[in-house]
């Protein structure tokens, strides 16, 4: 059994942005020499998520919608009232879709439909550079 941990940067623009990471996360798992086992994604910070989606141009468009109608950016938020700042939404968004994934993995690639990309969600409200932990793991 074998465990490789390493870490990616994504750059983001914030409220809702959403990047393509399959590729990155591809690489970390052909560079692991892990045939078959697991990969896990995590982002660091509460206010963004990584998850799968059909990545094409109207879903970039219809998840932001979709999480506007859940958890609408704007000042009814009691964490504002904590911090003094301006995501209760960021965080809340983040809460609700979580942190990381697992993706199986197979003949050193992932295992993916066809139409399934691996994607880091940003909810916050400003651009970002963030960390992603993957972690494969298997033989």
């Amino acid at each position: 059994m074998g465990v490789k941990t390493s870490e990616i940067v994504v750059d983001t623009r914030g409220r809702g942005d959403m990047v393509d990471i399959s590729q990155k996360v591809e690489e970390v798992v052909k560079g692991s020499k892990i045939s078959e086992g697991i990969v896990n994604i995590f982002v660091h910070g509460s206010t963004a998520s990584v998850s799968t989606v059909e990545y094409e141009p109207g879903l970039l468009k219809d998840v932001p919608r979709a999480l506007e109608r859940i958890a609408p950016y704007g000042p009814d938020y009691a964490h504002h009232d904590t911090w003094h700042d301006d995501n209760g939404a960021s965080h809340v968004r983040a809460t609700i879709m979580g942190p990381g994934i697992t993706v199986p993995v197979k003949g050193r690639k992932l295992v993916l439909g066809t139409w399934q990309q691996i994607v880091l969600i940003d909810h916050d409200t400003r651009p970002r550079s963030r960390r992603v932990v993957v972690t494969v793991v298997g033989e």
